[in-house]
């Protein structure tokens, strides 16, 4: 659907029975995933939650939307999380502004996307500290943490390797991320 409003595409998508972005007037319906993808999920949100949950960071998962206000988009990140009050976009309370870590888990069709244009307009967010990218067909995890002047690419591929937090102070065994996942079929 194009050319539509961010409040008719608002009105549209708290009806729907799917999600979809949205950026520059247009609609894109979010991909529905596989077991991998959501299992990789599982294990991110819940590390995260065991170790911030005596601190002031909430973990969010894809069905919170998230609108990036300098650029107009919105999308549903895999996870979020935000540290401190949640500032939300209205008084619907379902569209947040604030998050300090957003994690994206790669597919075939969205890695590029994930990688690319998405990040482009994340790196707009004031509050985001931390940007991961996680691969699903293999272990490997592309971290970018913002620099006083950029963003530092650190990539980590083996099982064995602990992944630092700043934006949360909290660290991702990759192990753990991938715990029970099948990298065979």
């Amino acid at each position: 659907m194009s050319n539509v409003t961010p409040a008719e595409y608002l009105e549209l998508e708290r009806q729907a029975e799917y999600k979809s972005e949205y950026y520059g007037g247009e609609m894109l319906a979010v991909a529905r995933v596989g077991a991998r993808h959501a299992l990789i999920v599982a294990n991110l949100a819940g590390e995260l939650r065991q170790q911030l949950k005596t601190t002031p960071c909430r973990v969010y998962l894809s069905q919170l939307r998230l609108r990036v206000t300098a650029v107009g988009f919105y999308t549903y990140p895999d996870v979020l999380v935000i540290c401190g009050e949640a500032a939300v976009a209205d008084d619907h309370d379902d569209t947040v502004l604030n998050p300090s870590l957003i994690i994206e888990v790669l597919s075939e069709a969205t890695q590029d996307y994930d990688r690319g244009r998405k990040f482009e307009h994340y790196r707009k967010l004031p509050t985001l500290i931390d940007y991961l990218t996680v691969a699903q067909d293999r272990p490997h995890i592309e971290q970018w943490t913002r620099q006083e002047n950029g963003w530092l690419l650190t990539e980590y591929d083996d099982l064995s390797q602990t992944i630092q937090l700043t934006s949360v102070a909290a660290l991702l065994s990759l192990s753990e991320v991938y715990a029970k996942v099948d990298f065979d079929h």
